[in-house]
């Protein structure tokens, strides 16, 4: 296996394709690795070694990870909320590739080591409310995080430490935010929650009929953050000095329903709304507290949902409008 600057396991994803094509601009040698074949890949870039394989399977992780300078892990089976309520085996099962991808990376000797953790980590008895307060990284214990995904990010995020602590293994871990933007997942029952938002308005617009389901009472509130704060972070993570598990998300609360109301302004539209009371809503409020990450980064994620989601919704529209030929 040739010798690269980064691998990016899961490089086929959503978020991989963003990392991959700002690493190549940076002018990186990158190994991008992803299970699915190269024609269901988000973003296929050139000048990257592009490789198809399950690092679940322990032979493949440490083949793939064999020559690599650092690690981006961003692999996972997962998707929107309706995805990990009714996938919890199929999210757990990622913990495979987690521990076969920390084992691939020690026996390798790569220098630096980003694991994707995510806010459902976090105790569910801390998001009851949609008037959040915004999670702190100390919230995530006593441990009862989303059944299923987040047991599994929750677990592999104390491995990494573990793997730093007793075998010098340089892990930094984030914890991400409802990352969102185009390029991503917008149909077929793993889109999260801006995408949907952005499919059923434009399948509005073009349609004609104006109305759209919403899951839950639409009061449910999140806080999104756009993927290139999300890259731009990452990789200010994997450079850093801090080992601990920090959030990487934006602080900009919004309700469901006022994300809605947000992108119909784009459209120029008002929609009837039928809300499902019984549709998989996950928490009823999550927002991220970012006082950490100014503290260790000056930094924190700064892309106003306003701007992300107009160009999001822009480009759901056009492949909405592709798909129906």
């Amino acid at each position: 296996m040739s010798n690269v600057d980064v691998l990016v396991a899961g490089g086929g994803g959503f978020i991989g394709g963003h990392l991959v094509a700002d690493l190549v601009k940076q002018g990186l040698s990158v190994r991008s690795v992803d299970i699915k074949p190269i024609d269901e890949w988000y973003q296929v870039h050139e000048g990257v070694e592009n490789v198809v394989a399950d690092l679940s399977l322990r032979e493949n992780a440490f083949a793939q990870t064999e020559g690599a300078r650092e690690v981006y892990m961003l692999a996972a089976d997962m998707g929107g909320m309706g995805f990990i309520e009714n996938n919890k085996a199929l999210c757990m099962l990622t913990v495979n590739t987690s521990t076969h991808m920390l084992e691939a990376a020690k026996a390798a000797e790569v220098e630096r080591y980003f694991y994707s953790s995510s806010a459902c980590v976090y105790n569910g008895s801390k998001q009851t409310d949609p008037n959040i307060t915004a999670l702190k990284e100390e919230d995530a214990y006593p441990a009862d995080p989303e059944d299923g995904y987040g047991w599994e990010k929750l677990f592999s995020e104390r491995m990494a430490r573990h793997f730093l602590e007793d075998f010098g293994l340089q892990t930094r871990v984030a914890r991400y935010h409802n990352v969102y933007g185009p390029e991503g997942t917008w149909t077929g029952g793993r889109e999260k929650a801006p995408a949907a938002t952005c499919r059923k308005i434009a399948e509005a617009v073009i349609s004609g009929h104006h109305e759209i389901d919403i899951w839950g009472d639409g009061e449910q509130t999140r806080s999104f953050m756009y993927v290139d704060d999300c890259v731009k972070g990452s990789q200010m993570f994997l450079k850093g000095d801090s080992p601990i598990p920090v959030n990487l998300g934006s602080s900009e609360l919004i309700s469901i329903n006022d994300l809605y109301t947000m992108v119909e302004g784009f459209a120029g539209i008002k929609c009837k709304r039928n809300y499902q009371l019984d549709a998989p809503q996950g928490v009823r409020g999550r927002n991220s507290d970012n006082t950490l990450i100014k503290e260790i980064y000056g930094w924190e994620p700064s892309i106003s949902l306003l701007e992300g989601m107009e160009k999001t919704y822009r480009w759901v529209y056009d492949q909405v409008k592709a798909a129906q030929g």
